[in-house]
């Protein structure tokens, strides 16, 4: 999503809000509503968020930095952590948090806005980067089935290389597949034939 995109659909932000009713959190839930973002305020910290959200706001306290076990595990939703001084431990738990943005108690109305688009940002560019990793991770794992399979043609059917991997292509598109679902297969029966041998035999 682009920027003007990110900005145009505010509106439709669904946050959660993890913080006590008392004036920061009213003066915060406020701004949200302002921005005209769908808020729900959760108090005390629950061990999973209200779902489907986009975002959190969530006060990152030593009373409440151990109890969100969501702020590391759901890099779908924007995290944005309240806090209310700057010192090496919390730091560390800010750090530790994984939140993509962060706010300073006494809330002021002038940056909530802020916070909020660039977390929504780098959310949606860390679920970008995590997509090529996977699609990469991907790639990576069916050439190695392939080179396996193909390894495998080659010693059963005594075929070249080129022609074991051409014989991959051809049952791939007949059976309109990818090539990697062909080399599993191929790999999959290869080891439950290896197993049903090593069965087979008598023991000694």
């Amino acid at each position: 999503m682009s920027a003007s995109q990110l900005i145009q659909n505010l509106r439709n932000t669904r946050v959660a809000v993890v913080h006590p009713r008392d004036q920061d959190g009213d003066d915060l839930v406020r701004q949200l509503q302002r921005i005209g973002c769908q808020v729900q305020v959760v108090w005390p910290p629950p061990s999973q968020l209200p779902l489907p959200l986009d975002a959190v706001f969530f006060l990152l306290d030593r009373d409440t930095r151990s109890s969100m076990p969501w702020r590391m595990a759901d890099l779908a939703i924007a995290h944005i952590a309240i806090v209310d001084y700057e010192n090496p431990t919390v730091l560390k738990a800010l750090l530790d948090s994984s939140a993509h943005g962060v706010l300073v108690r006494p809330i002021r109305a002038s940056g909530v806005l802020s916070s909020l688009v660039l977390a929504l940002s780098q959310r949606g560019y860390e679920g970008r980067l995590l997509a090529k990793i996977t699609k990469l991770e991907d790639t990576l794992r069916t050439r190695r089935d392939v080179e396996k399979a193909t390894r495998l043609l080659m010693g059963l059917r005594n075929l070249s290389e080129d022609d074991a991997y051409q014989f991959l292509r051809k049952q791939a598109t007949a059976k309109r597949v990818p090539i990697g679902t062909i080399a599993g297969s191929i790999i999959n029966a290869h080891a439950m034939l290896a197993e049903l041998d090593r069965d087979g035999e008598p023991d000694k």
